[in-house]
């Protein structure tokens, strides 16, 4: 999360808006991004509430002025996407750390151990960044999905549409966790587990262990 919402604040730096980084908000500090509510209360109260059956939460949105971009449109998408993308990236790296830490074990026995752990640190690592790419283009306010939808709709369409933000944290979490919404959350996260299974199966020579995600 801490990677997502820097990548916001960077991409905003590029496009010309300094908000983010006047307000130190451009930082790998993980203490920076922690919202009390989205970070802190609302995982406890949906973990409880639950059951413990769904944990949700998020990290403080990084905040940016798009008066500031040269071009409001291409840098409003730039910056909504650049998170998703440093999630993506991030995944991909861990995919071929997996790999890479298989091949220096296998010349190195000494580092068996360690990099088996590492292994599994980097399967977890590779899981959570698509879901967090993949949840993040849910096209729900404020989102960063709906920030590329927005421009797809007619002018008016687009008004009314932004202005479900006010209740977009609420209709997530009636996806996320009531057995009304939870299909069509399911439906939309498939595809973290079908490029998962991909990555499983190309990755899986290289294990120095049975896979954490073996059995899904």
């Amino acid at each position: 999360m801490v990677a997502h919402e820097y990548a916001h604040g960077y991409a905003a730096l590029k496009q010309g808006d300094s908000t983010a980084s006047q307000l130190g908000r451009l930082t790998w500090n993980p203490v920076k991004h922690i919202d009390p509510f989205m970070t802190i209360l609302m995982p406890l109260l949906t973990f409880y509430g639950s059951g413990g059956r769904v944990m949700f939460g998020g990290a403080k949105p990084v905040p940016v002025n798009p008066a500031n971009y040269r071009n409001f449109r291409r840098g409003d998408i730039i910056v909504s996407l650049a998170g998703i993308a440093i999630n993506i990236c991030l995944a991909v790296v861990c995919a071929l750390l997996i790999v890479a830490l298989g091949v220096a074990a296998r010349a190195l026995p000494a580092l068996g151990e360690s990099a088996a752990i590492v292994q599994h640190m980097m399967e977890f690592g590779l899981f959570f960044n698509l879901m967090l790419a993949v949840f993040n283009l849910l096209p729900i306010p404020p989102l960063d999905g709906s920030h590329v939808m927005k421009y797809l709709l007619p002018p008016a369409w687009s008004l009314r549409y932004q202005q479900v933000g006010r209740f977009g944290i609420l209709i997530v979490l009636i996806l996320v966790a009531t057995n009304i919404g939870r299909p069509v959350f399911n439906a939309w996260m498939k595809p973290v587990w079908v490029i998962l299974q991909f990555a499983l199966d190309t990755y899986t020579p290289f294990l120095l262990k049975p896979s954490v995600f073996l059995g899904m």
